[in-house]
């Protein structure tokens, strides 16, 4: 048996779920159980499909759980377990042609060094959002004992100022649901999963940290996890104690204003107080709303490119409604909790609409950073018990839609957010429309049965002005798509509360295999705001690979 990461885990199921480190097993993968099975109903599954006798089978665990709601098959849970039997190898050879049974793979972090005893520069990290954390993380781990630069406030301050415009309708520019420790995604739903290709699974690091912080255990095994934001703030806190501990230093309210370039290489940053740190290994783990930075970098010569993103409005229904849709008779079952849903729409003028960071039983929020703009996202608990499913609905742009110097698309954005400001009422509220309206092309005048959760308010009308005129179509052929998809989906009284346009950053800092900016050695573009992540799993991934390249360059690797 292999020694357990933490020994206070508890039973789930009546199983252990567990992290192994160097214990061979092997893996059953899409063993299918009812949803209502029995805890022993499992162990009998596993000993059934292996066809040995239940002693046999000397320890299993739970690698991953999901679930197949696809219509018109009966709702099954799906698991892959690693497991260890007697007699190993005549199992192996008498199932040798089952290719649902195979080696578990070895999913354990290994570091790649250890820091020497002196530095000549600490490494400093520019941003404490998911993928800023990691990189500090992973650098403190290695004992580089990094220097954080974050421009916004500790998470709890950074929590009132926040709350500041949802109730008060007063915006901190350096304070808000974008700017501060955590980032962006500690005002979100907490998703934690995540398309990027995995091969080291770096995102099994990313979620064991996360359960060292105070993330449930289910993270680790579950399809979607999720942890929403009320956790993620305790979470990001004790991170943030670990990395000290370990010798790294975090900065509040330290926004960098300038770069120090010398022959092609970073040699320091300036400080909006004037002070200059010296540093030759710079981790720019920018979020996607550091527009000033952007410009700062591009002004400097720090190679960058436009990208595509896309904008949209978000889209509110009751969660019964989505639950009954997805879930049938099976709706309000806790091992499925609240229904979440992903779609797609081809619409006729070639654009692409889709809905965008789902949050089932969330909030819609104020999400802008800069005075006198209006922009939109979403947010649930760990719960996810509010009344309304929220989702944005967007349609993919690209730089041909904005056309002018890479920074053309922040630009793009921020007209849009000026023009929902303007339609909100100059106020912070946000303007909406019925589904029902907006596809019959008339404004709006009265709610229905769903009361839309956007604070400080939303100021019904119409939202056609709101996007450009391709977009505007297609999302209204979108949206009775995916009534057909979901039955309800379309419902009259459904509202969009716009506008959504921090879907991604609209640049990417290119770098290269070695994970430095393409003319600037030293500086080493990361995460969502250099347009290589999309999200807090694929950020603290992208966070630990950069870590890993700075470590090798100053180890000489």
């Amino acid at each position: 048996m292999g020694r357990w990461q933490n020994a206070s885990r508890p039973r789930i199921d009546r199983l252990y779920v567990l992290e192994y480190w160097n214990t061979r097993m092997l893996r059953i993968n899409e063993l299918r159980l009812p949803l209502d099975h029995t805890p022993e109903a499992l162990p009998q599954a596993i000993a059934q499909r292996l066809k040995i006798q239940p002693a046999e089978l000397l320890e299993y665990t739970v690698f991953k759980r999901s679930y197949d709601a696809r219509r018109g098959h009966p709702l099954t849970l799906i698991y892959t377990i690693d497991f260890q039997v007697r007699n190993e190898a005549a199992l192996q050879k008498r199932l040798a042609h089952d290719n649902k049974i195979v080696a578990t793979p070895d999913t354990n972090y290994y570091y790649v060094g250890q820091a020497p005893e002196q530095l000549a520069h600490r490494p400093v990290v520019v941003g404490f959002g998911p993928c800023g954390i990691f990189a500090a993380l992973l650098l403190a781990q290695m004992g580089f004992k990094p220097i954080v630069l974050e421009r916004g406030k500790e998470v709890r301050e950074r929590t009132k100022d926040t709350w500041g415009l949802w109730r008060k309708n007063v915006l901190n520019p350096e304070s808000n649901v974008q700017f501060g420790e955590g980032g962006a995604g500690t005002f979100s739903d907490g998703k934690l999963y995540s398309q990027i290709k995995d091969p080291r699974y770096l995102g099994r690091k990313v979620m064991a940290e996360f359960v060292k912080a105070g993330a449930p255990e289910e993270i680790m095994y579950v399809s979607k996890p999720h942890i929403g934001t009320f956790r993620l703030v305790s979470m990001v806190e004790k991170m943030r104690e670990t990395i000290e501990s370990l010798g790294g230093e975090i900065r509040f309210q330290q926004k960098v204003a300038d770069v120090v370039i010398e022959d092609g290489a970073i040699r320091g940053l300036t400080l909006e107080s004037g002070e200059t740190l010296r540093c030759d290994h710079v981790v720019m783990a920018l979020g996607h709303s550091a527009r000033d930075t952007f410009s700062m970098l591009h002004q400097r010569g720090v190679y960058m490119e436009a990208k595509p993103f896309s904008v949209g409005f978000r889209i509110e229904h009751p969660q019964s409604l989505i639950d009954r849709a997805r879930f049938g008779k099976h709706a309000g079952n806790e091992l499925l909790g609240a229904a979440d849903y992903k779609l797609v729409h081809h619409a006729k003028n070639g654009r692409s609409v889709y809905s965008f960071c789902m949050c089932p039983g969330g909030t819609v929020v104020a999400a802008t950073s800069e005075p006198n703009r209006v922009v939109t996202n979403g947010m649930s608990q760990y719960s996810r018990n509010e009344r309304n499913a929220n989702a944005g609905i967007v349609v993919g742009i690209t730089p041909e839609d904005y056309p002018g110097d890479v920074l053309a698309g922040v630009e793009f954005q921020r007209q849009l957010e000026s023009h929902a400001f303007v339609l909100g009422g100059s106020t912070y509220e946000a303007p909406g429309q019925l589904v029902g309206d907006f596809i019959a092309n008339r404004p709006s005048s009265q709610l229905g049965s769903v009361e839309p959760s956007y604070k400080p308010g939303v100021k019904l009308g119409d939202l056609s002005s709101s996007l450009p005129a391709y977009a505007i179509e297609a999302i209204r052929e979108a949206l009775p798509a995916f009534g057909r998809q979901i039955h309800g989906f379309d419902m009259p009284d459904a509202v969009l509360t716009g506008v959504e346009t921090r879907t991604s950053s609209p640049v990417r800092i290119t770098r290269g295999e070695d994970f430095q900016s393409l003319n600037v050695r030293g500086l080493y573009p990361a995460g969502e705001g250099a347009g290589y992540a999309g999200g807090i799993l694929s950020a603290g991934v992208d966070g630990i690979k950069v870590a890993e390249a700075v470590a090798r360059s100053i180890l000489g690797h």
